[in-house]
């Protein structure tokens, strides 16, 4: 697949985002629901090491094909490591799987009810590097949890900035403002978020893709599905075991998933390659139809 191809792709591929990109804190986590637990590493580099495994064992699936997953985003480290000696990158480009890049560096502390990103000094270096293992696109993460309207007005602002930048480092966007699925204030939350977006979309000449929480009222973001200036619409499964996850976004036309923990939380270290390959299968073949079949 050549950019163009990639665009087309994520433009109008039948299918979901595999998110494979769970780093620092996060790590443990996905490893302990692996069935693998702390006491299996004894530094940083086990503990991504076995992270790696998982994932290159994802990857080399039979059910993993660019046929349901058009897309897979993935932690730098993956992104520098290799798939049964080849470029991660490469390896899921020969499934037909696009590769996008995790760039965030984690949160600021909370204020104003939202946790921005916190400075990526070296971004421009990392783009480029993305952009030369054949990498498509980026994905940067901040958090709202309440509704603050000067503080989602800063974290959307911060986002479209950092999409600028990424644009500019000739890789697609993929802005990702979540709203905490537990916040109180949710359907606030969404609304104002909602606003400050199209404001940013108004002042851009160039697509980005945008990455968001399922909204409390189904087809609230139905004005960001059908902009001029989005790419495609994906949508997290923020904490949501996998079947409300995937009955939630049914109920939302022309957004896909890109859901990590509702994609790996019933595969497990201990199976079998037979059993590893169906329950991903099972896992999926529900995400894709929440993200093809809509319900009115």
């Amino acid at each position: 697949m050549n950019t163009a191809d990639m665009t087309a792709k994520m433009a109008a591929g039948k299918g979901f985002i595999a998110a494979l990109d769970q780093s620092g804190g996060s790590t443990p986590k996905a490893l302990a629901g692996y069935g693998i637990g702390k006491d299996a590493w004894s530094d940083e580099a086990g503990m991504y090491g076995l992270i790696h495994e998982m994932r290159s064992r994802i990857i080399r699936s039979a059910a993993f094909t660019g046929n349901k997953v058009i897309g897979a985003i993935l932690f730098e480290r993956t992104m520098d490591g290799s798939v049964d000696g080849v470029p991660t990158p490469a390896a899921l480009i020969a499934k037909g799987v696009v590769p996008i890049i995790k760039i965030d560096k984690g949160l600021e502390d909370e204020d104003r009810g939202v946790q921005l990103m916190k400075p990526m000094p070296e971004l421009d270096a990392l783009l480029a590097r993305s952009k030369a293992l054949g990498v498509y696109g980026t994905k940067e993460r901040s958090v709202i949890n309440a509704a603050n309207a000067s503080g989602i007005a800063d974290i959307v602002a911060q986002q479209f900035e950092v999409g600028r930048q990424v644009l500019a480092g000739g890789l697609m966007p993929m802005l990702e403002p979540e709203i905490n699925i537990k916040s109180e204030t949710r359907a606030d939350c969404d609304a104002i978020m909602l606003e400050e977006i199209l404001r940013n979309l108004d002042g851009m000449d160039t697509q980005v893709m945008l990455k968001l929480s399922l909204p409390v009222v189904p087809g609230t973001f139905d004005a960001l599905t059908s902009h001029p200036k989005v790419l495609r619409v994906v949508a997290l499964s923020g904490g949501y075991k996998r079947p409300e996850a995937c009955a939630e976004l049914a109920k939302n036309k022309g957004i896909i998933a890109s859901f990590s923990r509702a994609l790996l939380e019933d595969l497990r270290y201990q199976m079998s390659d037979a059993e590893f390959d169906a329950a991903l299968a099972e896992a999926i073949d529900a995400i894709y139809t929440g993200s093809t079949v809509k319900i009115a």
